[in-house]
C-alpha cells in the first residue's frame, strides 16, 4: 500500500503542477460549505478518471477523493463550528477521501489527526490537501474495519453508509470504537442505509451538493453518533 500511495502521490503532484485547464484537470478550490478549507478537486471527476486510466493503461479506483461530498462537508462544518470536539484530541478520519474532515479537525486544534482510506490516490490526496491548508495530517492506507483502533479520542466518518453491504461492515466497527470510549461522529446525507435505531442525531445541515450525479443542489445531512 505504501508503494502504491507513493506512486499515486507522484501522479497527483504532476497533475497539480501541469499547465492547462479543462474538465479533465484538477483545481484548488474552496469547499462550498466549508470555505475555510481548500481542496484539489476535479472539474469533472469522471472525465479526469477516464484520462488517468488511459494514461495508466489499467483500471483505477473511482476518484471519490476528487469531489467534495455532502456528508464530509457537514462533519467538517460541525467540527469548525464546535472546535472543542477536536481540540487537543487524537482524531481518526475514516474513509477520508479528500481529507476534508481531517483537515477541519486539524484547523480546530486537534493534537493529532490520522486520515485513513483504502484508495492509494485518496491517501495521496490527503497529503497534498493537508499541505495546501498548512496543517499536519498523517495519511494511511488499508482497511481498518476488522481491526480494533487504539489511541483515538474522536472518530469521524462522512458518507460511509452508502450501500447495504458497507453499512453492515461499518456500523459494528463504529459501535466497537464508541464502546472503547472514543467519540464517534457520522455524516449521512440520507442514502437510506441508516439503522432504525442506535444512532442519535447531533446536528442537521443543508449542504450544497457538488458530487457527480445528484438530483438536488442541496442535501439535508445529519451528523449522528452511536448511542
Amino acid at each position: 500500500m505504501r508503494v502504491a500511495a507513493a506512486a499515486a502521490l507522484t501522479e497527483l503532484e504532476r497533475e497539480i503542477l501541469a499547465p492547462g485547464a479543462g474538465l479533465d484537470r484538477l483545481r484548488l478550490a474552496r469547499a462550498p460549505f466549508v470555505p475555510e478549507v481548500r481542496l484539489h478537486l476535479a472539474e469533472d471527476a469522471i472525465v479526469w478518471w477516464a484520462r488517468m486510466e488511459a494514461y495508466a493503461g489499467h483500471p483505477l479506483p473511482p476518484p471519490y477523493w476528487a469531489s467534495v461530498w455532502a456528508g464530509g462537508q457537514a462533519l467538517a462544518r460541525h467540527l469548525l463550528d464546535h472546535p472543542e470536539l477536536a481540540a487537543g484530541r487524537r482524531v481518526l478520519d475514516l474513509a477520508a477521501g479528500s481529507g476534508l474532515v481531517a483537515i477541519a479537525a486539524a484547523l480546530a486544534g486537534a493534537d493529532r489527526v490520522v486520515a485513513n482510506d483504502i484508495d492509494p490516490y485518496a491517501v495521496a490526496a490527503v497529503t497534498v490537501n493537508a499541505r495546501a491548508n498548512r496543517v499536519a495530517v498523517a495519511a494511511i492506507g488499508g482497511d481498518l474495519l476488522d481491526s480494533e483502533p487504539t489511541g483515538v479520542d474522536l472518530l469521524v466518518a462522512g458518507d460511509v453508509l452508502y450501500s447495504p453491504a458497507m453499512a453492515a461492515r461499518m456500523l459494528p466497527f463504529l459501535r466497537r470504537v464508541a464502546s472503547a470510549g472514543a467519540d464517534v461522529l457520522v455524516g449521512d446525507p440520507g442514502r437510506g442505509h441508516l439503522p432504525a435505531d442506535g444512532l442519535t442525531v447531533v446536528a442537521s445541515y443543508p449542504v450544497p451538493t457538488t458530487e457527480p450525479a445528484v438530483d438536488s443542489p442541496v442535501r439535508r445531512v445529519l451528523v449522528l453518533r452511536p448511542r
